[in-house]
């Protein structure tokens, strides 16, 4: 066997171990999507869905192009990030919470950009889920109530626990 024939042998072992990473951060976001969605118990339609962790986004499926890492191709073995967009108004008004997900021994730790990490194991049980889901939607409502209580006092305007903002123009969808 040549030296080129060992990096091969590795490289390949490496990006099975990409893919198996990716597989299970893209089923805990999944899971987290539905789950949370349940749990808010939005009447008028869809609540969350997956985006991309930076940059401009719609609130729409994004697939693949939602995760900081390609499904196929070569991807580096590391953590990778998501965007959830929640639904805040009865209109077409988002936020996007940014997470970022990794692998430590046989669970997933999950790490909510300004807020907690949670250690996961999948599939979600319902203790997990419903400390997760508590707590995300309660991490949503309390950067709205500080963000009034800047106001208040007057000392307003920046945006440091993780939340971007989008509005749909047009109707809104109701179907995944």
């Amino acid at each position: 066997m040549t030296r080129f024939d060992q990096l091969v042998d590795l490289v390949e072992t490496y990006q099975n171990l990409a893919a198996e990473n990716y597989a299970r951060v893209r089923q805990l976001a999944e899971a987290v999507r539905s789950g949370l969605c349940d749990y808010i118990d939005a009447k008028d339609g869809i609540c969350v869905r997956l985006v991309p962790p930076i940059g401009d986004f719609e609130p729409k499926d994004y697939g693949d192009n939602a995760f900081s890492v390609p499904p196929r191709g070569f991807r580096p073995l590391g953590p990778i990030a998501f965007g959830l967009a929640v639904r805040v108004t009865r209109g077409t008004d988002w936020i996007r919470l940014t997470m970022q997900c990794q692998k430590i021994g046989d669970t997933l730790v999950l790490d909510i950009q300004g807020g907690q990490s949670f250690t996961l194991t999948l599939p979600l049980n319902e203790d997990d889920s419903r400390r997760l889901f508590d707590y995300v939607y309660k991490h949503v409502l309390n950067w709205f109530q500080s963000q009034m209580d800047r106001y208040e006092t007057g000392e307003y305007g920046t945006r440091e626990i993780g939340f971007d903002f989008s509005h749909q123009t047009g109707t809104e969808t109701s179907t995944s």
